[in-house]
């Protein structure tokens, strides 16, 4: 994804979980929509260079938001909205090789108990229907070169894995994808420490059948691109 007219910024705080405050090239001071839900475990950090969307005058109530932070040598990708955006068309271009092979990548289908995949992958072959049940993960959080998720309890997560594993019992292909959004990353890991009956639900799905794909990004102030895929370690 290229993002024009980024704007550069100085990151000040971020608080009640969507705000942030930042400080503008002309110095001003303003407040920004921070599109995550997450802790942002190690992103955030004061007085550190950020870049901005500018969605433009209109009905949002903050006209900015806090697409990409550097509290080190690295961009990070804050958008947790974008992950399933760049998978689904990396997908449809046949840019994702353990997604390739399908003729329709469908995003949002309902599915499992109140839940909406966030990619549904099919393909007619044989005169049967071949699908594919993808969900995907923002992953923000490291640990030295180690990807890790969760950044905070996630009880939703855990129930995308038990609804994947059901997937798999009625004869269907599931994956859980993590797309890593940021590129010092060599390794995927559950984060036990932070929300140990995640990791436990990650490794009960894959010994169901689920396939864990971990995909590492490129961010810089032109944009994010899709980099290759890294080892999972449970």
């Amino acid at each position: 994804m290229k993002a024009n007219g980024l704007i550069e910024a100085t990151l000040l705080r971020r608080y009640k979980r969507f705000l942030a405050d930042v400080r503008m090239p002309d110095g001003t001071e303003q407040t920004v929509h921070v599109p995550n839900t997450g802790s942002l475990l190690g992103c955030i950090r004061e007085e550190s260079p950020c870049l901005l969307l500018d969605h433009g005058e209109g009905k949002r109530q903050f006209r900015h938001s806090l697409f990409m932070v550097r509290p080190g040598r690295n961009w990070i990708c804050v958008d947790t909205g974008l992950p399933n955006r760049m998978v689904a068309e990396a997908a449809r271009a046949q840019k994702i090789e353990a997604l390739s092979g399908y003729r329709e990548y469908i995003t949002e289908v309902p599915y499992g108990t109140g839940s909406r995949i966030d990619l549904l992958c099919r393909v007619h072959e044989k005169d049967m229907l071949q699908r594919c049940w993808v969900e995907v993960k923002a992953t923000t959080l490291v640990n030295g070169n180690v990807a890790m998720f969760p950044d905070a309890v996630t009880a939703r997560g855990t129930k995308h894995l038990m609804e994947l594993a059901r997937v798999v019992e009625q004869g269907e292909r599931a994956v859980q994808l993590y797309f890593i959004q940021r590129k010092d990353c060599e390794l995927f890991q559950p984060a036990d420490h932070i929300d140990p009956a995640y990791g436990r639900a990650l490794r009960q799905a894959h010994t169901a059948g689920v396939e864990l794909i971990a995909l590492r990004s490129e961010p810089s102030k032109q944009g994010i691109k899709i980099g290759r895929p890294i080892p999972v370690e449970l």
